[in-house]
């Protein structure tokens, strides 16, 4: 089992459990901390065939600082918006 702190697209994750692979350990799947639940990760793990399971998530937060008034509804929406494409994100 591999375990990361943080997973965004995947990419680094993927390269850590290639290395294991590539000294002979077998890969039961990986977990992680946190995730920004990227779809390009979700898809990344799917292709490899890796079960994937994250301990809590960028939504996950979102609901919980909205449960607890730190934001509200709509800006919640704002912010999950960023997740789809944070490279054009141009704010809140």
């Amino acid at each position: 089992m591999v375990i990361e702190d943080l997973v965004s697209t995947g990419k680094s994750s993927l390269q850590a459990v290639d290395a294991l692979l590539a000294a002979g350990l077998e890969i039961v799947g990986m977990v992680s901390i946190f995730t920004y639940d990227f779809s390009v990760a979700k898809e990344a793990f799917e292709a490899r065939g890796l079960k994937y399971h994250p301990l809590t998530s960028y939504p996950m937060l979102l609901e919980l600082a909205q449960e607890k008034g730190i934001i509200q509804p709509e800006q919640a929406g704002q912010l999950l918006q960023w997740r789809e494409d944070p490279a054009n994100w141009t704010g809140v």
